[in-house]
C-alpha cells in the first residue's frame, strides 16, 4: 500500500515507499481501529524492490488458484505503484527514480511478472493522474502519463481504467488528463471511471474517448444500478463516508442498500 498503510499491520512494524515522504494532513486507522496520524515511510532500498514485484506475482497466482480470470494492477490513488510513477512522490536516484522511464520501471516489471501467471490480455491497469487525494499530483503528470499510456500500448493489455473525474479532488498542478488522452496513446480498451452519471457515461462512450465506464460508489448504494439506468429509475443516496471507513458498522452501507421496487 505504500505510505497509506500503518506500521501496525506489517510484521516488520514499518511502512515503505519509493521515498521517505509522508502525508502531512488527515489520518488513517491502525490495527486497533484507532484514528492516528500518517507515518513517514522508509524509502525502499534498490535490492528490496524485486521481492515486492514477486509479491505481486504471487498475489496473481493465488487469485488464479481461487478462480479469478485476470488481475487489475492498482496503480492509482497514492498507493505504491502510483508513488513510483509520480515525480512528486518519487525522489529516488537509482534506476527506479528520476526520469519518467525509470519511474515507470516498477509498474512494467510487475506486469512482466504477472504475465507468467496470465496472458497479457488478462492483465489490466488502473491509473489516477488527476487526483489530489493524499496530496498527490505533479506539474509533469501530462508528460508522465502520456509515456505510461505509450508503454502500456505495447503490451496488449485487457484494458486501462482511468480516473478522470474529480471524485478524489483535482490537484490543479497541470491540465487535466482525460480519457481522450489515454485513447490517443493506448489503442486497447479504455474504461473511464470516477464520478460519472448515466448521461455522462453514455456521452463519453458515444464520443469514442472510452470503450466503457466503470462505477464504484453508485454500485455500492444501488445493487441494481444497471436496471435503474436502463429503466430511468431513481437512485439511492450515496453511501456516507463513515459507511466506508467505520469498521464498527459492519456490513452497513456495503450490503444493506435496497434494490428498487417499481410502484404498481
Amino acid at each position: 500500500m505504500g505510505r497509506q498503510a500503518h506500521s501496525s499491520f506489517n510484521a516488520k512494524n514499518e511502512t515503505v515507499a519509493p521515498s521517505a515522504l509522508g502525508i502531512t494532513e488527515g489520518h488513517l486507522r491502525n490495527i486497533k481501529g484507532e484514528a492516528v496520524a500518517y507515518e513517514v515511510p522508509r524509502a525502499l532500498e534498490t535490492h528490496e524492490i524485486p521481492a515486492i514485484v514477486e509479491d505481486y506475482r504471487k498475489s496473481a497466482e493465488l487469485a488464479k488458484q481461487v478462480g479469478f480470470d485476470g488481475a487489475e494492477i492498482h496503480a492509482a490513488n497514492d498507493y505504491l505503484v502510483d508513488l513510483f510513477l509520480q515525480s512528486s512522490t518519487n525522489k529516488r536516484a537509482d534506476k527506479y527514480g528520476g526520469s519518467v522511464e525509470n519511474r515507470t520501471r516498477f509498474l512494467l516489471e510487475i506486469i512482466d511478472a504477472i504475465k507468467t501467471v496470465w496472458p497479457s490480455d488478462r492483465i489490466c491497469v488502473r491509473l489516477s493522474p488527476n487526483g489530489a487525494f493524499a496530496q498527490m499530483g505533479g506539474e509533469d503528470n501530462v508528460e508522465t502519463f502520456t509515456y505510461v499510456f505509450q508503454q502500456l500500448n505495447k503490451l496488449n493489455l485487457g484494458y486501462v481504467a482511468l480516473l478522470d473525474g474529480f471524485g478524489f479532488g483535482y490537484h490543479g498542478k497541470c491540465r487535466v488528463v482525460k480519457v481522450f488522452d489515454a485513447k490517443t496513446h493506448f489503442k486497447g480498451n479504455v474504461i473511464a471511471t470516477n464520478s460519472y452519471a448515466c448521461d455522462t457515461a453514455e456521452g463519453v462512450v458515444r464520443s469514442g474517448a472510452a470503450d466503457a465506464v466503470g462505477f464504484g460508489r453508485l454500485y455500492i448504494s444501488n445493487p441494481d444500478l444497471a436496471e435503474r439506468f436502463q429503466n430511468g429509475w431513481p437512485l439511492n443516496p450515496d453511501a456516507a463516508n463513515e459507511d466506508y471507513w467505520d469498521s464498527s458498522k459492519g456490513a452497513q452501507g456495503y450490503t444493506t442498500f435496497p434494490a428498487y421496487t417499481p410502484q404498481p
